[in-house]
């Protein structure tokens, strides 16, 4: 089977998790969804394709691991919402001011942020799809990623990629001996362990018991919210050297 070989190296990124009041967490390795939304970005989608978005999400097969392991680090930001500019319609998206219940105080005061992120981390994945006689095609999202419809980032808006995506496309039996067969990216100035954190399908056969986890990675693209949950297994892994 053949898979993309996607990797993300940018100052920060991050991977968007289950939100707990003000802190907007990311996780430790992206998920479905991103994959999905990052895809449809380049093929030029809206948030009105949902339907098809939430077809190609259900398709993507991905294991992913960090070459260079990020730092966790987190923005602390405030924004007052007693602003006049704040009080009108226009900045949200649906055309009116969102405020939450309570008093003027609670409704209008000065709000916390706390978003977190991974700096300078380098992280690569292998990407195939699931029902290959469906659309889009592996080779057009690899056109896609290659001249993307729009800017790309991972994660948030903020979060630009320091170089390409797409590192081109390999073969295998599954996509985590895919992944293994990557060569590793390396910086001279941060030694690297010999093995990597990583993320594939738990469906696969080689993860142990204790490495297997359920998390919550997909999106409802038709209504915008996280919805649905699978089985990951999460562990340490080695590059597959190449024959020489």
């Amino acid at each position: 089977m053949d898979a993309l070989i996607l990797r993300f190296d940018a100052p920060l990124m991050s991977f968007g998790g289950v939100r707990v009041d003000q802190h907007n967490v990311s996780e430790r390795f992206p998920g479905l969804s991103l994959f999905a939304g990052l895809l449809s970005n380049a093929l030029g989608w809206h948030h009105r394709d949902g339907d098809r978005i939430g077809r190609l999400q259900e398709r993507l097969v991905v294991a992913s691991r960090w070459d260079i392991l990020g730092e966790a680090i987190v923005d602390y930001h405030t924004v007052d919402l007693g602003q006049p500019k704040m009080r009108e319609a226009g900045w949200t998206t649906r055309g009116k001011p969102e405020h939450r219940d309570g008093g003027p105080d609670a409704r209008f005061g000065t709000h916390q942020r706390y978003r977190h992120y991974w700096a300078n981390g380098v992280l690569t994945s292998a990407l195939l799809l699931a029902r290959t006689d469906d659309s889009p095609t592996l080779e057009a999202l690899e056109s896609a990623l290659r001249r993307p419809a729009r800017p790309l980032f991972l994660g948030r808006k903020t979060c630009l990629p320091g170089a390409p995506i797409l590192l081109g496309r390999r073969s295998g039996t599954d996509v985590l001996s895919i992944l293994k067969s990557v060569p590793r990216a390396t910086c001279a100035h941060r030694p690297a362990p010999p093995t990597m954190a990583a993320r594939w399908p738990a469906d696969l056969g080689q993860a142990r018991e204790e490495q297997i986890r359920p998390i919550h990675d997909q999106r409802d693209w038709h209504n915008q919210w996280h919805a649905g949950s699978r089985q990951v297994a999460e562990g340490l892994i080695t590059e597959t050297p190449s024959c020489t």
